[in-house]
């Protein structure tokens, strides 16, 4: 017959080995979560540095930073449009430490010029938040020929074919900017893309290409310096940086306008738990004065949308964006 005092020994063993393969069971992932974040977050960028979205990126992840106690550092992941950075943020560890900051084309144009994108741009994701609305120019440099988008039209008509438009590579928001304007009013022009936004600025600033149709934020800098114009707003309003820029409307150009948006996303299976705090984060460092006050000056509205708002968003888009590239025969690489 067993001692009670083995059989009382033998259950309390039973219990803390049940005990302790409980807590074996806790996952890596849930210890995480648990003290989230508690290391360096990657935000990747798919786009070049200077670019409207890069600019957006830094001053949220600073601000992010500062209200997290955390640092979230911003890696530039440039090429084919933005395919390369997006492909590598949807095959990187749902844990919350590598997120992106995207632009709608990454999410909703370049897919639809490319039959081989590597990840479903809805599913693929875990969306957080659409950070801003970027508001778009018609730019070109100081000495340029053309002191309106008028003029530039009138031009392109004179001489189909002639008049170059720099992008931040097929498929980007600059390239469909300007094949949607160029189809919108009737003129050939021939586009000429590049790695990043920002090289497409800088060539227009030194007379290489003859115009580019960009954010606000990615051509400011130049525009400041003296090195280009902005001969045109394609919003529906002049910009309170830029007054002497007048509309496309008010030029003549009725019925067209342009903007893009940046949004924050993590790769497929990331916790909701996490994906909830960074959007919690993001609506805290968007309502801070001071980032709204910068945001504006660049040319961004800020948003702050929930996470069902994005993906909704991306579906509606990728579905519009491939209707007007089919229309305009708009190819890519």
């Amino acid at each position: 017959m067993k001692h009670p005092l083995l059989s009382l020994c033998s259950r309390r063993l039973a219990l803390t080995l049940a005990a302790a393969a409980s807590l074996a069971a806790v996952t890596p992932m849930a210890h995480a979560q648990a003290g989230y974040p508690n290391k360096p977050i990657r935000m990747i960028v798919p786009l070049g540095a200077g670019s409207a979205v890069d600019v957006a990126a830094r001053l949220l992840a600073q601000k992010m930073s500062e209200n997290m106690g955390q640092s979230i550092v911003v890696e530039n992941i440039t090429g084919a449009a933005g395919l390369i950075g997006a492909d590598r943020l949807a095959k990187a560890a749902p844990d919350g430490y590598t997120i992106g900051g995207f632009n709608d084309s990454v999410l909703t144009m370049v897919p639809n010029l490319n039959p081989n994108t590597p990840f479903n741009p809805v599913t693929d994701f875990a969306h957080i938040s659409q950070v801003a609305t970027i508001e778009f120019s018609v730019a070109v440099a100081t000495n340029s020929p053309y002191k309106t988008t008028a003029d530039l039209v009138r031009a392109a008509k004179a001489a189909p074919g002639r008049i170059t438009y720099a992008s931040g590579g097929n498929g980007s928001p600059q390239h469909l900017g300007g094949a949607l304007f160029a189809s919108h009013t009737g003129i050939d022009i021939k586009h000429v893309p590049y790695r990043s936004a920002s090289n497409a600025a800088q060539d227009v600033a030194a007379g290489q290409v003859d115009v580019t149709f960009q954010g606000i934020a990615t051509v400011a800098a130049l525009a400041k310096a003296g090195k280009m114009r902005l001969i045109g707003v394609m919003t529906d309003a002049r910009h309170p940086e830029y007054p002497d820029s007048p509309t496309l409307k008010e030029q003549g150009i009725q019925g067209f306008e342009y903007s893009t948006w940046f949004a924050l996303t993590a790769p497929k299976g990331t916790p909701s738990e996490i994906t909830t705090r960074l959007h919690r984060e993001v609506v805290k460092a968007l309502a801070d004065p001071s980032i709204k006050e910068r945001y504006a000056a660049l040319g961004l509205r800020s948003n702050g949308t929930t996470p069902q708002q994005v993906t909704a968003l991306v579906s509606s888009q990728l579905a519009r964006y491939g209707k007007a590239i089919a229309d305009n025969g708009i190819k890519g690489e």
